[in-house]
């Protein structure tokens, strides 16, 4: 069953840009998102090359680039989107410099992790079901998508993790419908996407081929064209790629697999700190 939740953000704004939007990349799976004076986070890391964050049961992963920005450098934000709490996506940095009263809509599991972290704003979402968000004329829509970290006999050991789908409104143009994979492998369950939401206009793509003793744990290249012939977006940014070192599927890689499948008119890439503007489609006059 679909269930949906109101979120009413304050605004001092008067009128709102609800025509373009962007996305700046900052790193791993951290994007800054931008719509209509809405500031969205996304799985917050900054911790710098050579550090290490905890991916459980004792084991570490080390960075090996640095974010294009400090948390202090960031604009003032209105939520954060985490696909799931794994060190790599929400780090000792995130812990210690957000702010508390952010909001964060996640899974389940993770809402109560960091509730008990003192992120009391924390909005859990079961699969399928949605918060619509407000900030004076802005309205966006956010939908937990399926997802799986692992293949079947990992999964259980694998904290569980959340696509989403960020649906943009606005009163002249047609929705805008933001797809973020999420750390999940291709799956059954991801087939349901398409038929539900037929239209992708961007997805942002969680590669990198994470193996964790030896388990792909993220999409790989092949993976993750997989991915473009399932939920066929308009245009897709892979991130999630080279930043840590348990990453075995280089973006090379995806490039040539890609190419080889015909895609490439339909990738951006990004290189940390740049920004992707996209534009709202007018409606069509009756």
């Amino acid at each position: 069953m679909k269930t949906e939740t109101l979120l009413i953000l304050p605004s001092k704004e008067r009128s709102a840009n609800l025509e373009t939007g962007s996305l700046q990349f900052i790193g791993n799976a951290t994007v800054l998102i931008r719509f209509g004076g809405v500031t969205i986070l996304t799985d917050p890391t900054f911790i710098h090359r050579h550090e290490r964050v905890s991916i459980g049961y004792g084991l570490h992963s080390t960075r090996l680039t640095d974010p294009a920005m400090e948390i202090g450098e960031l604009p003032p934000l209105d939520l954060v989107v985490l696909s799931h709490f794994h060190g790599d996506h929400f780090d000792q940095v995130a812990e210690r410099e957000l702010d508390k009263s952010l909001p964060i809509v996640t899974t389940r599991e993770a809402a109560t992790a960091l509730q008990r972290r003192g992120f009391r704003q924390s909005k859990p979402l079961d699969t399928w079901a949605s918060v619509a968000v407000e900030k004076g004329e802005a309205r966006l829509r956010i939908t937990a998508l399926p997802g799986r970290h692992g293949p079947p006999f990992a999964d259980l050991l694998l904290p569980d993790v959340m696509g989403s789908l960020l649906e943009f409104h606005s009163p002249q143009a047609q929705p805008f419908r933001l797809y973020i994979t999420g750390d999940t492998l291709l799956f059954d369950d991801l087939k349901e996407i398409p038929r539900r939401y037929p239209a992708i206009d961007l997805a942002l793509l969680h590669l990198g081929g994470t193996r964790v003793l030896g388990i792909l744990v993220t999409m790989d290249a092949e993976q993750g064209v997989g991915m473009m012939k399932l939920v066929r977006p308009l245009r897709a940014i892979p991130i999630h790629y080279n930043d840590y070192d348990v990453f075995k599927s280089p973006l090379t890689d995806f490039q040539q697999a890609i190419d080889a499948a015909g895609f490439q008119d339909r990738l951006h890439y990004l290189r940390h700190g740049e920004t992707y503007t996209f534009r709202l489609s007018r409606q069509a006059a009756a």
